[in-house]
């Protein structure tokens, strides 16, 4: 490791242990395309977690009804785990990445094959307490 990593990597743990405490929830292996679940998670980035809720809760995306499963568990570990008021909540960081690629083939004219990929999606969802 270069000394300009390190660096690096000692300033973003410095950064993160100065932030104080947070909850983090993670949802894998979800069954949505990680492109569609960012398009949701844009939306409710640096919002309070209660007006977040509320965003979902309105949202007609598929996406949206495991991000609010998964928020309210980030927001009964932040509780009953770290004793965060949960009125003082926001979501710091969100972000989703690829998980495992189910492949399918479907046949068509003239014997054929098409690929149809089934993507998945590993979700965080990270939550501090305001100050």
């Amino acid at each position: 490791m270069s000394l300009r990593s390190r660096a690096r990597t000692e300033a973003r743990a410095k950064a993160k242990a100065e932030a104080g405490p947070m909850a983090k929830a993670e949802a894998k292996y979800v069954r949505i395309s990680p492109r569609k679940v960012q398009i949701v998670l844009d939306l409710i980035q640096n919002q309070p977690a209660d007006k977040a809720m509320a965003i979902l809760h309105y949202t007609p995306k598929a996406a949206s009804e495991v991000l609010e499963k998964l928020l309210k568990s980030a927001m009964a570990s932040a509780e009953n785990n770290y004793n965060m008021e949960t009125g003082n909540l926001y979501v710091a960081e969100c972000n989703v990445g690829a998980g495992p690629i189910l492949k399918r083939i479907r046949p068509r004219a003239h014997g054929r094959a098409y690929h149809i990929y089934k993507r998945t999606s590993h979700i965080t969802l990270v939550l501090r307490e305001k100050e």
